[in-house]
């Protein structure tokens, strides 16, 4: 799963830093590119694709938390996000600092948590597809889970 989570961690790293703008093709290739291998990693290598992706995009999530919380000077260049409203100014800078960055870990990890279940279920869904239609992926063929690839001995 680390692997997985840390496949995705390229595009936090670049948002970041901006390194890529939103809305490019390099940005777009970033965000979907680790999806779409992690779905291919799922149906093909995972008997419970939903359970694997679920793990991948926590781990996925405490690493955009970190990643957050490290890139922050950078990230908000000198201007980091304050409590508004009826919180503005109710408590030091450093407390502010610190549920700001308490609130970026937590959503990064839901965000992170959020993704890997629809793209688990998205990667379910496919692996119960080719079930129904008779295709045979490699782990429910009987291969060995260290050689997926290789054919079962009879």
């Amino acid at each position: 799963m680390v692997p997985l989570a840390a496949l995705a961690m390229p595009r936090a790293v670049a948002h970041d830093l901006g390194l890529v703008a939103p809305g490019t093709a390099a940005n777009t290739a970033l965000t979907l590119g680790p999806m779409v291998v992690w779905v291919l990693v799922a149906v093909l290598l995972s008997r419970r694709p939903l359970a694997t992706l679920l793990a991948a995009g926590t781990g996925y999530g405490v690493l955009l938390g970190l990643m957050h919380n490290l890139a922050w000077s950078t990230a908000w260049g000198g201007d980091p996000p304050r409590l508004g409203g009826s919180l503005a100014g109710a408590w030091p800078p450093a407390t502010e600092e610190l549920l700001m960055r308490g609130a970026t870990g937590l959503s990064s990890l839901a965000i992170g948590t959020v993704l890997g279940l629809v793209v688990g279920a998205l990667a379910w869904g496919i692996q119960e597809l080719a079930r129904r239609y008779g295709v045979r992926l490699p782990l429910t063929t009987g291969a060995s889970p260290a050689r997926p690839w290789r054919a079962p001995r009879r």
